[in-house]
C-alpha cells in the first residue's frame, strides 16, 4: 500500500478559518475542494431548484392530476436501501399532499429481478392503479414500461442510473414522464444524486404545482422537509458522490434527526443498532441503518423494511426493527461464509500481488445470489482489483444462469467495461447495468470461462501498474493539540462519505506494544509525536515493525468513566 497525502490550498484554509471554521475542519474542507464558506452553507434555500431537472415538471402535473382525480397511484420500489427510503419518501410524501389511494409493490430480488418488468406492470395493473410510478429504477426497463402503457397505465420514472446504451446510443422507455439528472439534455447539476433525492425533489415540484394552482399557499402547504432524514439514509446507503447539493440534503436530515424529528422506524432501527439519534452521523447510515434495511432485500423481501419507514406506529417499528435486525445477523453470517471461501478461491489464483491478474471473476453453486455484492465489495478491498461475484440464479426459469455483481477500483468504470465486453461477444451478457463503480450482469453458466477472459482483457488495457497499485489518501499528520475528545466530537458532526471523504491521517509512529483481540484484531498501544496513544487495527491479525507510517481515523471511547481519543487504524506503509 501507498499512503499518500492530499494537497491543502492555504488560501482556502485562511479563507475559511476568517469565517470561523475550526481550524482541522477548515484544512480537511480545503482539501477536499471547498472553496469558501458559501460552499458549506447547507440551508434549505441553496438546494439546487427541481425546475433545472428535465421531466419534472411533467412528472409533477401528471401526479397533481392524478390527486385530483383520486386515482390510485402505484410506486415501484427497489429492493436496496436507496430503493427502499425512495418508496418511503414517495409514500408519505404523496400522502401529505393529498393523494388518498398511493400504495407501491416492491420487486423480490429472486423471483422478479430489478427494475420494472412485463410481469411487474401487470402486477400493478391488477392494483387497480391509473399511474404507474418508479423509485430508483425504471431508466432502462423498456418491456415493463410499454407492458404498463399496453394495460392503460400512466407510466412515471423517477430514477438516477445511467440510460441504457443500444448498439452505441442512448435509449429511453417511452413513459409519459422520466426525472432523471442522468438523461440526455438535463441540466441539473448534481448528477450523483440518489434515487430517493430525485424523488424529493419531484414531491418539491408536485407541491409547486399545487400551489400555483391555489391548493394551497407558502403559510399552510406541507412541510416536506419532514422527509429529509429518510433523503439522508439513502443518500449516504447508496454510496453516492456528496457532492455540494446531496451533503445539504444530508446535512438537513441529520440536523432533524439529532433533534428527534425522524420517523419512528428509523428511531427504532437506530435503537437496535445500539445507535443514538441525538449524536447520528454519515457512518450510522452507511453502517448501522442501511445494512439493516438491505438485508431484508437480500434475503428476505423488502417491504419489510418499507413497512418500518412509512409506519406511525412505534410498536409496530420496533416489531419491524427487529426483524430486520435478525434478518441482518443471518446476512453477516452468510456473507462471512461466503467471504471467506471467495478470498481462498482468490488467494489460489495468484502468488503474490504482482501477479494477481488486472481482473478477479469467482464462483461457486453454493454462493448465495443476495451477498455477491457485498462479497465482491470485500474481496475488491482486500485485492484491490475489479471484482465480480457469480451465483446460480434462483429465477423460476433461468436456472442455467448466472447472476453476477461487480465492484470497482479507482480508474475502472465497470458499466463501461460490461458495455464493451457485450460488443466484443455479443450473447454473452443476457443483461447488464449499473455505474462506474458498482454494476450487475446475467450470463449464461457455460460462458463464464468466456466473460472471464472478456473482463479481465478489458482489465488489462484500461489499467496500469499505477492504477493497480493500493492508494491511501490522507490528511497528513495530526497535530496533537487536535487529539482530544472534543475534537472528535466536532468531526463526527460533519458531513463525510463518498467523494467527501472521511478525515483519514497519517503518519511515522513508534509501536510500544501489540496484541490480537477477539483472534481477529490488532489492539495497539503507540507513541504518537512522543505521546501515549491507543489503537485498534479491526480485521488485522499481522504483527506491525516498531516504526511504521501508520494511516488513522479518530475515534473516542470510555475509560473509566473518562472519554479518550484512540486511532482506529487503516492502513500501513511497510
Amino acid at each position: 500500500m501507498q499512503i499518500t497525502t492530499r494537497d491543502i490550498p492555504p488560501r482556502t484554509v485562511h479563507t475559511l478559518e476568517q469565517a470561523g471554521v475550526h481550524p482541522l475542519l477548515a484544512q480537511l474542507f480545503a482539501a477536499r475542494g471547498v472553496l469558501g464558506p458559501h460552499d458549506l452553507d447547507d440551508s434549505l434555500a441553496k438546494l439546487l431548484s427541481p425546475d433545472t431537472m428535465l421531466g419534472i415538471d411533467a412528472a409533477a402535473h401528471t401526479l397533481a392530476t392524478a390527486i385530483a382525480h383520486q386515482q390510485h397511484i402505484c410506486v415501484v420500489a427497489d429492493y436496496d436501501c436507496d430503493g427502499a427510503t425512495a418508496c418511503a419518501v414517495a409514500i408519505r410524501g404523496l400522502r401529505l399532499l393529498g393523494a388518498t389511494n398511493a400504495h407501491y409493490l416492491v420487486p423480490d430480488r429472486i423471483t422478479d429481478g430489478y427494475g420494472l418488468t412485463a410481469g411487474i406492470a401487470r402486477r400493478v395493473a391488477q392494483t387497480g392503479a391509473g399511474v404507474l410510478m418508479t423509485v430508483d429504477n425504471g431508466i432502462a426497463s423498456f418491456e415493463g414500461v410499454a407492458t404498463a402503457r399496453e394495460l392503460g397505465l400512466t407510466v412515471i420514472v423517477t430514477d438516477h442510473h445511467l440510460p441504457a446504451l443500444v448498439n452505441g446510443d442512448i435509449q429511453l422507455p417511452d413513459a409519459h414522464a422520466i426525472a432523471n439528472p442522468n438523461q440526455p439534455g438535463c441540466n441539473f447539476e448534481s448528477k450523483s444524486i440518489a434515487g430517493v433525492g430525485v424523488m424529493f425533489y419531484v414531491l418539491l415540484k408536485l407541491r409547486a404545482v399545487m400551489r400555483e394552482a391555489g391548493l394551497f399557499d407558502a403559510s399552510n402547504q406541507p412541510k416536506l422537509d419532514a422527509l429529509l432524514p429518510l433523503v439522508a439514509l439513502g443518500t449516504v446507503a447508496d454510496v453516492v458522490k456528496l457532492d455540494a447539493n446531496n451533503r445539504r440534503l444530508v446535512a438537513q436530515g441529520l440536523k432533524r434527526i439529532r433533534a428527534g424529528h425522524l420517523p419512528v422506524g428509523m428511531q427504532a432501527l437506530f435503537k437496535v443498532a445500539g445507535r443514538h439519534t441525538d449524536v447520528a452521523t454519515t457512518f450510522d447510515f452507511g453502517f448501522a441503518v442501511g445494512p439493516r434495511l438491505n438485508a431484508a432485500g437480500r434475503l428476505a423481501d423488502m417491504t419489510l423494511g418499507i413497512e418500518c419507514l412509512i409506519t406511525d406506529d412505534a410498536i409496530q417499528a420496533e416489531a419491524l426493527a427487529q426483524t430486520l435486525d435478525q434478518i441482518n445477523r443471518d446476512r453477516k453470517h452468510i456473507e462471512g461464509h461466503m467471504r471467506d471461501q471467495a478470498l481462498e478461491m482468490a488467494e489460489t489464483m495468484i502468488d503474490d500481488e504482482a501477479e494477481a491478474p488486472p481482473a478477479i471473476v469467482l464462483f461457486d453453486p453454493d454462493f448465495h445470489e443476495g451477498v455477491v455484492g457485498i462479497v465482491a465489495s470485500r474481496i475488491k478491498d482486500n485485492m484491490h482489483r475489479p471484482t465480480f461475484v457469480f451465483a446460480m440464479s434462483q429465477s423460476p426459469g433461468c436456472e442455467d444462469e448466472l447472476k453476477g455483481s461487480g465492484r470497482s477500483i479507482p480508474g475502472f468504470h465497470l458499466r463501461d467495461a460490461l458495455d464493451l465486453v457485450a460488443k466484443r461477444h455479443p450473447g454473452v451478457l443476457l443483461r447488464f447495468g449499473g455505474h462506474a463503480m458498482a454494476a450487475g450482469c446475467t450470463i449464461d453458466a457455460d460462458q463464464l470461462d468466456v466473460f472471464e477472459q472478456a473482463l479481465q482483457t478489458v482489465a488489462g488495457e484500461w489499467l496500469d501498474a499505477a492504477t493497480l497499485t493500493r492508494r491511501l489518501e490522507t490528511d497528513g499528520p495530526l497535530d496533537p493539540k487536535y487529539r482530544h475528545p472534543d475534537v472528535v466530537d466536532h468531526l463526527h458532526q460533519a458531513v463525510w462519505g463518498q467523494g467527501f471523504a472521511p478525515p483519514v491521517f497519517s503518519e511515522l509512529v513508534d509501536i510500544v506494544s501489540q496484541r490480537l483481540v477477539g483472534e481477529k484484531h490488532l489492539a495497539l498501544k503507540m507513541l504518537h509525536q512522543g505521546q501515549a496513544v491507543d489503537g485498534i487495527w479491526f480485521g488485522h491479525t499481522e504483527p506491525l515493525p516498531q516504526r511504521v507510517k501508520l494511516a488513522f481515523r479518530l475515534d473516542a471511547d470510555a475509560w473509566q468513566g473518562q472519554k479518550r481519543v484512540r486511532f482506529l487504524i487503516e492502513g500501513a506503509q511497510l
